[in-house]
């Protein structure tokens, strides 16, 4: 995957946009036909405390809510952390949305005023699919994406 051509299309697209929407749906579009390994790639947004509801996606159907409580995306918004699974049924209390995802990567996605909007979430249908190259990419470009968002 060529990250700096994904990276500069992503900025291209989104300049001067401000609505986390429009820039999850852009977003979510380029990286999933994009990544050899996102069957599943979406947004999951902060809509009440402690509470994701499902945002622009490209796939299958995803589940529509998610407490933080929860899953993978529950589990990276909690705690702010990006969570890379290489094998989702050794995680414990992970949601199937589809019975197909076997490896997650989920990002927890903030605006630059720290305002945790959601968390992007990658699913595969490959076990170990996304690596800590995809990591140190996608993290700072969701950063400069959504610093303005609201």
């Amino acid at each position: 995957m060529d990250y700096e051509d994904i990276s500069a299309a992503i900025l291209s697209l989104c300049e001067g946009e401000t609505d986390a929407v429009a820039l999850m749906a852009t977003v979510v579009c380029e990286i999933h036909h994009r990544h050899p390994f996102s069957d599943w790639t979406g947004f999951y947004r902060v809509v009440a405390p402690e509470l994701l509801k499902i945002g622009p996606y490209q796939g299958g159907h995803g589940c529509l809510v998610i407490p933080f409580s929860r899953g993978v995306c529950g589990a990276a918004a909690r705690s702010g952390r990006v969570l890379n699974v290489p094998d989702v049924d050794d995680f414990p209390d992970h949601i199937a949305c589809s019975s197909t995802t076997r490896s997650e990567l989920v990002v927890p996605v903030w605006n630059g005023a720290g305002v945790l909007l959601g968390v992007l979430d990658l699913d595969s249908n490959t076990p170990a699919a996304f690596t800590k190259a995809d990591e140190d990419w996608i993290v700072p470009l969701m950063a400069r994406v959504f610093k303005d968002a609201v």
